[in-house]
């Protein structure tokens, strides 16, 4: 365009240098200027309309850029606080996992004890079943021997003639039979504890050095004191 704009004003300095072109000719010639210097005016319109769109994109693009670090810095805070809340929260699962394991541990042991008090207690049952029948048996037994013989014994006394009667022996007092004894290498300590009247200590002790050939053994292991075995010899059995 520029190029145009000289080429013009050339031509129109050798026009008056000349001195001899028309008038139509010069008229032509200030057409020509004057449409040049037009597109002059709007080649330099454009140029500063360009030049404003280069400064928009410009501040555009400046701000796209903060814009898009700001979403980065938000993205990295995203995901630093994504992955401290899936550790914390992993760390969370496997403590909850390591009470539920603990919990489950915990029940299947009261679980356990829960039977083994429900035998203990149907052993009770049974052994005081077993002795009040026993009671009675040997209720009847003695009522039967004090029918027989008239429900006294009469002897005399030296320096006497009175009558006298004999006291009755208690049933508790004769020896025990033999299936009322206690099997030491069957019964468990609680049948121990409950039977013998001995501590918890002296029966688990029984029945940890089980089994016994004989009663004795029970001294000669030092499984219960002399005087202890003494007291309970007549009421244990080690037969099967």
């Amino acid at each position: 365009m520029r190029h145009v704009w000289m080429a013009g004003f050339a031509l129109m300095s050798a026009i008056a240098v000349s001195g001899c072109v028309t008038e139509k000719k010069y008229h032509e010639a200030l057409a020509d200027a004057d449409a040049t210097r037009g597109e002059l005016e709007r080649a330099r319109a454009q140029k500063n309309a360009l030049e404003q769109q280069v400064k928009t994109l410009k501040d555009l693009n400046a701000k796209f850029g903060s814009e898009s670090q700001i979403a980065r810095d938000e993205l990295q805070r995203i995901q630093h606080g994504r992955d401290k809340e899936r550790d914390t929260i992993e760390v969370r699962t496997k403590e909850l996992e390591d009470k539920v394991k603990q919990l489950t541990a915990q029940n299947r042991n009261v679980k356990q004890e829960y039977e083994e008090a429900r035998r203990h207690n149907e052993q009770l049952k049974s052994l005081v079943a077993r002795y009040q029948k026993e009671m009675k048996e040997r209720s009847r037994s003695l009522s039967s021997s004090m029918e027989s013989s008239g429900g006294s014994v009469p002897f005399s006394g030296a320096g006497s003639s009175s009558t006298k009667t004999a006291p009755v022996p208690s049933p508790f007092d004769a020896p025990a039979p033999a299936a009322s004894l206690l099997n030491i290498n069957k019964a468990p300590s609680a049948d121990l504890v409950l039977t013998l009247g001995i501590s918890q200590d002296v029966a688990e002790r029984i029945v940890s050095n089980r089994p016994y050939k004989v009663k004795g053994e029970l001294v000669a292991k030092n499984v219960v004191p002399k005087d202890v075995f003494d007291d309970i010899k007549d009421r244990i059995t080690v037969s099967p």
